[in-house]
């Protein structure tokens, strides 16, 4: 290990001795040393019904088992833990209809801290109730995510408040990251990561430190097909607004802002893309509820979702699906466990 001048940001020195990867690495295990005493170290647990589905050895991590809900609270965590004293002490505000949202609330509970949060005036009802119940000071604006977030960024600007990004933001990413970290340190060997998709701060972690620790490992995103900014971003060399169709992974849904790190960052490190039909998320959610005993969110199926629909290409492969999140409502789950099986989004 080489020595480090203090008053030389160690992303500097790492780049000139060990090069990039090296930083992401470096920087992903400072994330999981800041905010370990505030997370869970989520299971990885095998999934024996999946497995034998694919002919596989596949583990879910089961950040559905999260504090907040979902894997957003550690790069709400790592980012409000990054800043200085100063700044934390100022109005922090986010942008978020669902997780982001959750881990937001969360954060400021924790810390007590002040904080600000804006939503879509689209938002689900349930949604909008469910962060009243929080007490965060929140306001709807714009009809969709990236409105909200442009809205949300400007009004932080133009205050001298602190901007939370959804996603991008590097010490979010080196957050989300933290999850390969554990994920590593729990399986002795692993041939593929599937995670889902939307901004894509997670995979955008779990990607970079997964290419700086074993570049073998193939890290595969998932999104549904209704809803496929970064897959068709990517397919076009820069990031693309197309319309957004009602799907039930609610959580990967709608646009990503321009200039986004994760554009790039995905470009890079994530191998692979697998699109998803309602019917096959769908599918999946119920047979994680019913035959591995976890209830989900629509973007937590994905990646099972993706398994099962290409069993041979993941034959004999040991895999682990991260699943996201739980916060699936009541009705939306009944609704996925009833015998009307092509209908429910």
């Amino acid at each position: 290990m080489c020595s480090i001048d203090p008053s030389i940001d160690p992303l500097i020195s790492f780049v000139g001795v060990f090069g990039y990867g090296a930083v992401v690495k470096y920087r992903i295990e400072e994330a999981l040393g800041r905010i370990a005493p505030h997370i869970r170290r989520t299971e990885c647990k095998p999934a024996p019904a999946i497995s034998t589905s694919v002919d596989g050895e596949v583990f879910l991590k089961l950040e559905n088992t999260q504090h907040s809900g979902s894997f957003k609270t550690r790069g709400v965590l790592n980012k409000i833990l990054s800043l200085s004293k100063e700044d934390s002490q100022k109005l922090l505000v986010t942008a978020s209809t669902g997780n982001h949202a959750a881990a937001f609330a969360h954060a400021l509970q924790l810390f007590g801290l002040r904080g600000k949060l804006f939503m879509p005036t689209t938002s689900a009802a349930v949604k909008i109730d469910n962060m009243r119940s929080t007490g965060v000071p929140f306001e709807l604006v714009g009809h969709d995510c990236v409105e909200a977030e442009a809205h949300a960024a400007a009004f932080a600007r133009s205050g001298g408040h602190v901007w939370i990004s959804p996603y991008n933001d590097p010490e979010v990413v080196n957050g989300q990251g933290t999850v390969a970290v554990e994920v590593v340190e729990q399986l002795d060997t692993i041939d593929t990561v599937l995670a889902p998709v939307g901004g894509g701060g997670l995979i955008s972690g779990i990607a970079g430190y997964l290419e700086a620790v074993d570049p073998s490992i193939e890290v595969i995103g998932c999104q549904p097909i209704n809803s496929c900014v970064m897959y068709e971003s990517i397919r076009a060399g820069e990031i693309v607004d197309i319309l957004s169709l009602p799907t039930i992974s609610d959580g990967t849904a709608g646009g990503i802002e321009k200039g986004s790190i994760t554009f790039d960052l995905c470009r890079r490190y994530v191998d692979d893309f697998v699109l998803l039909e309602e019917k096959e998320i769908i599918a999946a959610m119920r047979l994680l509820h019913e035959e591995e005993g976890v209830s989900i969110e629509g973007a937590a199926a994905l990646p099972a979702a993706a398994v099962l629909k290409e069993r041979t290409r993941f034959a004999g492969r040991r895999i682990v699906l991260i699943v996201s999140g739980g916060r699936v409502d009541e009705a939306t789950l009944a609704r996925v466990l009833t015998d009307d099986r092509e209908e429910t989004t």
